[in-house]
C-alpha cells in the first residue's frame, strides 16, 4: 500500500513515558566500543562508576539517540526489509542525566517522494523532557525506505546538508569496531534483524548483517569527544551526520575533522573498501 501522505503528516503521540538507569548508559558506551581498552581512564568513566575510588559516570551525549528507544509519532506502513537510516541531529539542551524518568514527544516533519525508483525519505521528530518538563534533547532522524517511493508526495523541501571544508582534514582518528558490535549494539534497543541475522540481511541485499547506522552515529561521536571535547559530554550541543554506505561490524572507520571555531566538520571512511560512511556530519561545541 503506498504512503498516505496526509494520514502521515498528521500522526503525532505526545507524553510516552521511559526511564533509564546507569545500567542503560554503560550499555550504550560499551555499545559504541568505549571501554576496549580496560586501562583507559578516559573511557572507563563512560563504563565504569570505581570502586575504592568512586569515580562520577559520564553519559555519551548519543545516548540521546537511544534513551527513550521505539518513541514515534504513529505506525508508517512501508517495507521494513528495505528501511535504512539516512542521518540523525541531535540538539542538546541540558546534560543527560545518568538515571532519569522523561517523556517523549514525537511527530512527522515530513514525507519526501524520491520516485517509485528510488523510495522515500521520513523525517521524525521526538523531543525529550525531564520529569520537570524541561527539554534535554531534540532529535531529529530521516529514514529510507528504499522500497515506498513514487507515492506523490513532495520531492523538495529537506533540510541542506553540512558543507564539509575543502582543505585538508585536521585531525584523523580510527575507531576500530568488534565483529560482535552488532550484537552488542543491539541490547540498547534496536533489534532490526538487519543487524544480527544473517538470512535477513541477505534478503535485504547485503552480503552479512551490517552494523546500526546510529551506532556508527555514537563512533562519529566517540571521534570528537576524545578529539576536540577532552571527553566532557557538556561540550557538546548538537550532532549531525549523514549515513552514506553501511559499516560491516569489525571494520575500522577513519573519521577525518575540520575545527573550525566551535563548529567539528566530520566525514568517515572504511578504507579498507575504499567507502564513505558518514558525510556532511557535524558537532558543534560550547
Amino acid at each position: 500500500m503506498p504512503i498516505d501522505y496526509d494520514k502521515v503528516m498528521a500522526l503525532k503521540n505526545v507524553g510516552q513515558k521511559y526511564a533509564w538507569t546507569d545500567r542503560e548508559v554503560m550499555l550504550y558506551a560499551v555499545g559504541i566500543g568505549m571501554g576496549a581498552d580496560p586501562m583507559d581512564e578516559n573511557e572507563l568513566s563512560f563504563v565504569n562508576e570505581g570502586y575504592y575510588t568512586p569515580r562520577e559516570l559520564k553519559v555519551v551525549p548519543t545516548f540521546a539517540s537511544v534513551a527513550a528507544w521505539g518513541a514515534n509519532a504513529g505506525h508508517i506502513d512501508v517495507n521494513r526489509l528495505m528501511v535504512v537510516d539516512g542521518e540523525r541531529d541531535i540538539t542538546f539542551h541540558k546534560p543527560l542525566p545518568v538515571a532519569a524518568n522523561i517523556t517523549a514527544d514525537s511527530s512527522i516533519l515530513g514525507v519526501f517522494d524520491k520516485g517509485k525508483d528510488k523510495g522515500a525519505v521520513i523525517l521524525r521528530k521526538t523531543v525529550l523532557r525531564n520529569d520537570k518538563g524541561e527539554n534535554l534533547a531534540t532529535l531529529v532522524a530521516s529514514q529510507f525506505a528504499r522500497g515506498d517511493g513514487g507515492f506523490g508526495g513532495p520531492s523538495e523541501g529537506q533540510p541542506e546538508p553540512h558543507k564539509i571544508p575543502s582543505r585538508a582534514p585536521d585531525m584523523t582518528v580510527d575507531i576500530s569496531t568488534r565483529p560482535d558490535q552488532a550484537l552488542i549494539y543491539r541490547l540498547c534497543g534496536d533489534r532490526n534483524p538487519l543487524h544480527s541475522d544473517p538470512e535477513f540481511a541477505r534478503r535485504a541485499g547485503f552480503e552479512r548483517p551490517i552494523l546500526h547506522g546510529m551506532c556508527t552515529y555514537g563512533l562519529s561521536c566517540r571521534a570528537v569527544l576524545q578529539t576536540y571535547a577532552d571527553y566532557d559530554p557538556l561540550a557538546f550541543r548538537q550532532h549531525v551526520t549523514r549515513f552514506s554506505a553501511p559499516v560491516f561490524p569489525g571494520e575500522t572507520v577513519s573519521f577525518d575533522l575540520w575545527k573550525d571555531g566551535n563548529v567539528i566538520s566530520i566525514e568517515g571512511r572504511v578504507k579498507s573498501r575504499g567507502v564513505t560512511v558518514i558525510k556532511n556530519g557535524k558537532t558543534v561545541l560550547a
